[in-house]
């Protein structure tokens, strides 16, 4: 995959199963951003060679808003203000796009324009909420961790924890050990210049803790 002549992605082989949470660590500008970009949609990034499978569709052939509809959710590193738009009109677009009824947020909350004003941990969470509220088979997690304290973290974390099921899949995307000390991941994989160089357990965590990506 590639941003205009630049390639980013370089063959990337990755199978993910009904039930299973699998991590993606890496240095910076290894393609993990890129990756889950791919996974979702986003029209910037082009597809230059190989195909991607979900659940017996071919993703590539469709546009953002059938994949969402199919059932994958990816949350932003940094998620955007979107003034003027509430959360819940937000909310309740998406889920009538999908054919679901609409829960009511709490009032006071669900009044607030979308991000806007949030902390950085209470966009996190908030996404988390939209995220509980679609329902995706497959959630893709793009550095969720970024900027948050341990109280946010660990909130953020067992909001994702409460939501897998033995049907729903994860693509948890970070630089951190301290976020897969609550989201223990099934796979580990490791991303280096746009290529998975190394898969593991969850003790592979701690061998990248320990020596870095020279692995």
């Amino acid at each position: 995959a590639a941003v205009g002549d630049k390639e980013i992605l370089k063959g990337i082989d990755l199978t993910i199963r009904k039930g299973e949470s699998h991590a993606v660590m890496g240095p910076n500008g290894a393609g993990k951003s890129t990756l889950s970009s791919v996974l979702a949609g986003k029209p910037s990034f082009t597809v230059t060679q190989g195909s991607i499978e979900f659940m017996g569709r071919d993703l590539l052939a469709m546009s953002p808003e059938e994949r969402s509809w199919a059932g994958i959710f990816m949350s932003f590193q940094y998620p955007v203000e979107i003034p003027g738009v509430s959360i819940t009109n937000f909310m309740k677009t998406a889920i009538n796009s999908r054919r679901k009824a609409f829960v009511q947020m709490k009032p006071e909350f669900s009044k607030r324009e979308v991000n806007v004003g949030f902390s950085g941990g209470e966009k996190k969470r908030n996404e988390i909420f939209q995220m509980a509220m679609l329902d995706p088979t497959l959630s893709i997690l793009d550095e969720t961790d970024s900027g948050l304290d341990v109280d946010a973290l660990r909130i953020v974390a067992e909001g994702v924890r409460s939501l897998h099921t033995p049907e729903k899949s994860a693509i948890v995307i970070t630089h951190y050990k301290r976020l897969l000390d609550y989201i223990v991941p099934d796979i580990v994989h490791v991303l280096k210049a746009g290529r998975i160089v190394e898969t593991g357990g969850r003790e592979l965590v701690d061998v990248i803790e320990e020596k870095g990506y020279d692995i």
